[in-house]
């Protein structure tokens, strides 16, 4: 649902329809977040009100900034990845967008273990996306079929 090192920042649980955008955390670790959240972490309003050493602190100690909340995903969640890169294209087979479903590798403990499955077959941990890829969270429940024609008529 979300790996073991977002379980140290504030998280929540999807949404249908929701829009998400792959994002780096304090913890080092890719996961998914709100573009309202990351946008109200990083507004000028909130870094021009810090003084000197608020600013120090906030560099030393990540978890002194404004948090970003993690948004959590139960696996066999229907996704639509978008703003895949070339390269990353290339090497997994799929297009700029492309329907997957969320998936965990194992159920290790203190492990990365979310991974999305497209629909070519390739699967894909969630620490080898790129920061700020779109991510729209199509269903949550896991049993509905999710047309390809379909998906690529949303936008």
């Amino acid at each position: 649902m979300c790996d073991y090192s977002l379980m140290a920042v504030p998280n929540r649980l999807a949404h249908e329809g929701e829009e998400l955008v792959t994002h780096r955390f304090p913890t080092g670790s890719l996961g998914m977040a709100s573009p309202g959240d990351i946008q109200a972490a990083i507004t000028p309003g909130n870094a021009g009100r810090q003084t000197v050493w608020q600013k120090i602190r906030a560099f030393f100690d990540p978890t002194a900034a404004p948090a970003v909340c993690a948004v959590c995903l139960p696996p066999g969640s229907k996704l639509l990845i978008c703003d895949i890169p070339l390269r990353l294209q290339q090497q997994w087979g799929t297009g700029e967008r492309e329907a997957a479903v969320f998936t965990q590798t194992s159920a290790a403990a203190n492990t990365y273990r979310d991974a999305v499955r497209f629909s070519g077959g390739c699967e894909v941990r969630l620490q080898e996306f790129r920061e700020g890829m779109r991510v729209r969270v199509l269903d949550l429940s896991g049993t509905g079929q999710v047309e390809l024609e379909s998906l690529r008529s949303l936008g």
